[in-house]
């Protein structure tokens, strides 16, 4: 046989093309070859940015020894986990049930002919390192357990299944209160850098989003310190582009210092979004100042031909890791010159460095003068200009549909806060362009393979429809909405586990339904539909989307206990359900265009905004909170004043 990777569109697979191993792709004839071999499966899973990815591929797919042994010993299957998001959450969580070690990419499964797990790993070396074995001696063990075990481990695949079916383990709580879950997690986070204590840290948004939903909902001082100590390191350390902007994928350190310089387009996402309700609440102008910057390097470098935003950075350039963005002193010094005590004030350089010999940029504590701040500009961008000249790690361009839509939103948002209405042009100009690629056919990515979608496809997609409801009164986003909405119920939803499935139930090739409640990379997708089923309840009155709202309630409130600090997405959600708010404007959108624009840079995503377009003689808002309405209200003044009177925030 020979490499099967070359007809690949997925760029990951594509760098894999010229390797010495026979690697096909996914799907059902590579399964059957398996199967009619009697040839156990090696499954690597990775992504195009990823570092210790390219690290195995050079040390082990690149090796003719090492290929040949895997060729003769093994049905080789190379996975994008951007491309099939639902077999990547199977195979990590088999990693999890069977090993009992935390999984990671690249992702090492050992499957057997039918496609079911029996062993794996992460990154395995070529030679026996900290603990790990080497490779080859992990294919020729692994290989002789199957041959001389074969019957046994094949038998054990219904027990696997069961172990799935049991993963989501149902208590029977149906309601319970949900502060106390939020005033739990807050007792884990290192109280001097944010998130989680130790190292790596990752910023985990979805928790931080929740979070500051408490501190808004309750104005307690004790939600919103730990955001702010997250996002104040975050945006002051290592782990942003200080010169750029936009965050890296996480801290190596548990000091932000250090970043895994990879930067993925889902981490800046959630970044602006919980940037821009920061903002919005306190106006602290140095946050409002790293919320621009990263939405320009976004819309600068993220963009791909489409006009669409690809999918990440990659770590390295040149083979290095992080050498596109770190600096030596001799090369600060002969760039700079005189202006080096400037940029010594403002960020903490040394002759020593702080990453391998040479310096991540980091803010120091020192005060500097207007003059000064403005002299660091143009300092800051003299280093732009000279970086650009390096060789920029690899851009993966692949258009992901969900996190297009999941951006788009972001930035709509910024736009309302921001008062930006080029930024809000802007994304509608690109949700023109993904809109009219959704109308031929729905993939889940775009410049790559033509992947069948997925939930958060068409979540994310709905989610976006139904903000530019809100924000511009558009009935026609509002029905285009309700479409995928309900279509969204037909094809995932499954009756056994009355959640909603990863992938299409119909398209299911692995060897599980995957049913995934917990937020990981971007927020969870039922939880999102969720809160989409309460807006169209409410904005429709639709008892179709009551019922919808009542089932996934119970499930959610069943499994939390179990799940919840995996599950930040739903505590907020069923909140939000349990104290909805919503404005109802009567009349014409220009009678309260500037009412609406208020009270849209306070609550959207929090409220819901629903249109009366049809009564004209009678304008002026409704305001509805805690099975309560106000009669019409006009002016802001008015809607303050009961706001303030019935608590709202």
């Amino acid at each position: 046989m020979t490499n099967q990777l070359k007809n690949e569109k997925s760029p990951y697979l594509k760098q894999h093309e010229n390797n010495p191993v026979d690697w096909f792709a996914w799907n059902k004839k590579t399964l059957l070859k398996s199967k009619n071999e009697k040839k156990p499966i090696f499954l690597s899973v990775g992504y195009a940015s990823c570092h210790w990815c390219h690290v195995m591929a050079h040390e082990s797919f690149e090796n003719e020894e090492t290929a040949k042994l895997m060729n003769e010993k093994f049905i080789n299957i190379k996975v994008d986990r951007e491309e099939r998001p639902d077999l990547d959450y199977v195979f990590q969580r088999s990693l999890s049930i069977l090993t009992g070690t935390q999984g990671g990419w690249p992702l090492s499964m050992f499957l057997d002919e039918n496609g079911v797990p029996f062993t794996g790993g992460t990154y395995f070396p070529p030679t026996e390192m900290q603990g790990r074995p080497d490779f080859k001696k992990v294919l020729n063990n692994v290989s002789d357990v199957y041959k001389e075990n074969r019957e046994k481990i094949i038998a054990q695949a219904p027990q696997m299944q069961d172990i799935f079916s049991k993963i989501n383990q149902r208590s029977a709580v149906l309601n319970q209160p949900l502060e106390p879950f939020v005033e739990k997690i807050i007792s884990y986070l290192d109280e001097e850098y944010g998130s989680f204590k130790g190292a790596p840290k990752f910023p985990q948004f979805y928790m931080f989003d929740t979070i500051f939903y408490f501190y808004l909902k309750t104005n307690n001082q004790k939600y919103l310190t730990p955001v702010e100590i997250l996002l104040s390191n975050i945006s002051s350390k290592g782990v942003y582009d200080q010169l750029e902007g936009g965050i890296a994928r996480y801290s190596v350190d548990e000091k932000w210092i250090i970043p895994h310089f990879e930067k993925m387009l889902y981490d800046n996402i959630q970044y602006v979004n919980l940037l821009t309700k920061f903002y919005q609440k306190t106006k602290k102008e140095y946050f409002k100042k790293k919320l621009i910057q990263t939405i320009n390097f976004l819309n600068k470098e993220f963009k791909n031909n489409e006009n669409l935003y690809g999918s990440a950075y990659d770590a390295d350039s040149e083979g290095v890791e992080g050498k596109y963005y770190v600096w030596s002193y001799e090369e600060l010094k002969n760039l700079l010159q005189d202006d080096l005590s400037l940029l010594e004030k403002k960020y903490e350089i040394s002759n020593t460095g702080n990453f391998e010999g040479k310096n991540i940029l980091v803010e120091s504590k020192k005060e500097l003068t207007e003059e000064e701040n403005n002299k660091i500009i143009e300092i800051e961008k003299k280093l732009v200009q000279e970086r650009q000249k390096r060789i920029k790690p690899f851009f993966d361009n692949k258009s992901q549909t969900d996190l297009n839509a999941f951006l788009l939103d972001a930035l709509i948002n910024a736009s309302i806060v921001l008062e930006d209405s080029k930024l809000k042009n802007d994304a509608l100009d690109a949700l023109k362009i993904l809109s009219e690629k959704l109308s031929k056919k729905i993939y889940h990515c775009y410049n790559s393979s033509e992947i069948d979608v997925f939930l958060e496809d068409y979540v994310y997609y709905a989610m976006l429809l139904i903000t530019i409801y809100e924000v511009d009164c558009d009935e026609s986003s509002l029905e285009k909405s309700i479409s995928i909405m309900k279509e969204i119920w037909e094809i995932f939803y499954n009756k056994d586990t009355q959640l909603l499935q990863k992938n299409i139930i119909k398209e299911n090739d692995l060897f599980v339904s995957p049913i995934d409640i917990n937020d990981s990379n971007i927020p969870n997708g039922n939880s999102v539909y969720l809160n989409l089923c309460n807006k169209l309840y409410t904005i429709t009155n639709d008892k179709f989307w009551k019922d919808k709202v009542e089932v996934l309630k119970k499930s959610f409130h069943q499994l939390i206990n179990s799940s919840y600090s995996q599950m930040f997405s739903f505590i907020k959600i069923l909140d939000l359900i349990e104290d909805s708010t919503s404005f109802t404007f009567y009349g014409d959108d220009e009678s309260h265009k500037e009412i609406k624009q208020k009270l849209l840079q306070s609550f959207l995503g929090r409220a819901t905004f629903i249109y009366k377009k049809e009564d004209n003689s009678n304008s002026g808002v409704v305001i509805c909170s805690k099975q309560t309405c106000s009669n019409k209200i006009n002016g802001i003044n008015e809607i303050n004043t009961y706001l303030n009177e019935q608590g709202i925030r």
